[in-house]
């Protein structure tokens, strides 16, 4: 399952430079997915590329955006549930050895 930031965000930015797949954008900023530049998500708040959010899994215990976030709204996406193994094969994908 992919995290999203909630519409709480408080635009801090302690959440990007925490992910290890680059998944997390400061609104309006496009985002790049493998070679290829997409337009923003969001236009005001950060966010995170559901497609690159691997919930930190092989990198760390927890989500790292989530234990940094001030006002805990980097939570689960309901839209995008993915189980660990499918969560690990993305990050192998991502992160090719």
């Amino acid at each position: 399952m992919a995290l999203f930031i909630d519409k709480e965000c408080i635009n801090c930015g302690a959440c990007e430079p925490e992910c290890p797949n680059t998944a997390i954008y400061a609104g309006g900023a496009e985002f790049e997915y493998f070679g290829k530049k997409f337009e923003a998500l969001s236009g005001d708040l950060y966010y995170i590329v559901p497609e690159k959010c691997t919930e930190c899994i092989g990198f760390h215990e927890e989500p790292q955006c989530a234990a940094v976030c001030p006002v805990d709204v980097c939570i689960k996406d309901p839209d995008w549930v993915e189980d660990n193994s499918q969560l690990i094969a993305k990050k192998v994908d991502l992160h090719p050895a």
